[in-house]
């Protein structure tokens, strides 16, 4: 995957969609892309977060493991597709984090990541920008909040 065409998945991410193009070749400037295999994990619950991660390509489960004492397992939280983003938030805030749940890939999977910290960097140094992620971090907030109590429905 060239640079363009990691501009183009990131103009694509809801996240991203409707940012100058200027803000976009910052921010694809920051990005490695990963490829993975059906079954490969991009993240685990458990670990310390670090990096965020929009599919470019694939199908990913993002599930958490629990543990009600006689039941155990996994419940799916959300199934994400192209264009979707994941990731350990908190970065983007300064903060370390422990990951709440797990990203599992379900077909080949290539993915765009960058460091929150880096983000976090173009956030300072133009506030309209940091304004504009941070006001699409909470609406996908929002959703990720709605999907886990969905998922919880289910248990």
């Amino acid at each position: 995957m060239d640079k363009t065409e990691i501009e183009k998945t990131l103009a694509a991410c809801n996240f991203f969609v409707d940012l100058p193009k200027e803000d976009i070749r910052k921010v694809a400037s920051l990005c490695t892309v990963q490829t993975y295999d059906i079954g490969d994990f991009v993240f685990r619950q458990g670990d310390m977060g670090e990096s965020l991660f929009i599919i470019a390509k694939g199908q990913v489960y993002l599930e958490r493991a629990i543990d009600l004492g006689a039941r155990k397992g996994t419940v799916v939280i959300d199934i994400l597709g192209n264009s979707r983003f994941l990731g350990c938030w908190s970065t983007i805030l300064g903060e370390p984090h422990v990951l709440m749940s797990s990203a599992c890939c379900q077909t080949p999977t290539e993915i765009i990541a960058f460091k929150g910290a880096d983000l976090r960097k173009l956030m300072q140094a133009n506030g309209e920008f940091g304004f504009n992620v941070l006001e699409r971090l909470c609406f996908l907030l929002r959703e990720r909040i709605q999907a886990a109590y969905g998922a919880l429905e289910k248990i």
